[in-house]
């Protein structure tokens, strides 16, 4: 029988710091990554861009989309990292896996928004920040998921995800 194929998601909301740990964590354990923002139809990102709050309508294909590379992963049978913000069970239910994990990092909103107002180049406008910690719902007892706080430093925690899920690198 072989080992479980792990899977993570990095999920909370705009600002967090998902693509950077993620890709960080990725990066220590010779693990896929993808950068789930990259799945958006264009639509959705015109959207964001313009100012304007997803709805559920618009985040179904998008997940369906992160559903389908956490599936090729764990097709493969190759362990992987993604991210994807996940703020609703119901977006979550979508994406679990026996194999997955939630990885939410989490902070003061104050914090967030300081990081959002620095940000270069990236679509989603801080007004929208608002309307994440809204929509968040913190996962329940029964989903998979740790939390890893956003006071520490993203070397900090990348260590915390690999010592609390017990992770070890892809042999090369």
């Amino acid at each position: 029988m072989t080992a479980p194929v792990p899977v993570l998601v990095f999920m909370g909301p705009a600002g967090t710091g998902k693509s950077t740990v993620a890709g960080m964590l990725a990066g220590r354990l010779g693990w896929d990554f993808q950068e789930g923002d990259d799945l958006h139809p264009a639509e959705n990102v015109a959207k964001m861009a313009s100012g304007h709050a997803l709805n559920d309508d618009d985040r179904w294909p998008w997940l369906d989309r992160v559903a389908g590379w956490i599936d090729g992963r764990i097709a493969a049978g190759r362990p992987g990292i993604i991210t994807c913000s996940a703020l609703k069970r119901s977006y979550r239910d979508v994406l679990r896996r026996d194999d997955v994990t939630f990885v939410l990092l989490m902070g003061d909103p104050k914090l967030v928004l300081e990081r959002l107002l620095r940000r270069q180049g990236h679509y989603m406008p801080p007004s929208l920040l608002t309307s994440q910690f809204e929509t968040l719902e913190m996962p329940d007892a029964d989903e998979q998921a740790i939390r890893v706080d956003l006071d520490l430093t993203p070397q900090e925690q990348v260590q915390q995800v690999v010592d609390r899920l017990q992770l070890t690198p892809t042999p090369s």
